[in-house]
């Protein structure tokens, strides 16, 4: 996700329209989501909690000397990329108490912070699920477009889990996104791709063989190449 505006929940109908569809025969895709969605939602903030204690170990181990490699994110080298993840960690708190947030600028907070960037990041994590852990902050609407605040939360959900990919292939780290948090994002992403698409937050799907992953059909989704290298 390259932008930091409210994206308006759009659910299709019929088919939907992704690149799972070439990944899997329709019969598989539809009873795999069938099953997720008869099972209990877990709460957003234990989702957020989860895809933090996935990204945190990938975080840490960046370099000063990567802070200017490039991204799957073309628009953002790893520093950049770095300072978009904590804005939005730190506005998406206040997203959860249905307050508004400003995303016009990007706090250079790697160099506010220094070497300690990485604890202030955890820090910032542990508060952001707090706030989304608080009674009341699924219930609701909430941000600029008043969309139902359980979406909201799962789209900072989204950024902690596909930008920790970002980083992670950036500088050559492993990563394994938290268990349950794909699953919840590919329906967030079915709902809210063709508006995403037409606002520019999202490219056109990239194509994905049959076989690939649930994080990959993820990244497709979105617009990345889950292959994607630096060279």
């Amino acid at each position: 996700m390259s932008d930091r505006q409210d994206i308006p929940d759009e659910t299709h109908s019929g088919a939907p329209d992704h690149p799972a569809q070439t990944a899997r025969t329709p019969q598989a895709a539809q009873a795999a989501q069938a099953a997720h969605a008869t099972r209990p939602a877990p709460p957003i903030s234990a989702l957020l909690d989860a895809a933090a204690g996935a990204a945190l170990p990938v975080l840490r181990e960046v370099r000063d000397d990567q802070l200017g490699w490039p991204t799957p994110c073309a628009e953002y080298d790893v520093r950049a990329l770095l300072n978009h993840l904590f804005q939005v960690v730190v506005a998406f708190r206040s997203l959860a108490a249905k307050k508004d947030v400003d995303f016009n600028s990007t706090p250079d907070r790697l160099g506010e912070y220094g070497p300690q960037w990485p604890d202030r990041f955890a820090d910032a994590s542990a508060q952001l699920v707090e706030a989304w852990a608080a009674p009341g902050a699924e219930d609701g609407l909430t941000g600029g477009m008043q969309l139902p605040a359980r979406t909201v939360g799962a789209m900072v959900l989204l950024d902690l889990t596909v930008h920790a990919w970002d980083v992670a292939r950036a500088t050559g780290r492993p990563y394994t996104p938290a268990e349950g948090c794909v699953a919840e994002l590919r329906t967030l992403v079915a709902q809210m791709a063709p508006t995403a698409r037409r606002m520019n937050v999202f490219a056109e799907p990239a194509p994905v063989p049959p076989g690939a992953s649930d994080l990959e059909v993820l990244l497709a989704e979105t617009g990345r190449d889950p292959h994607w290298t630096a060279g």
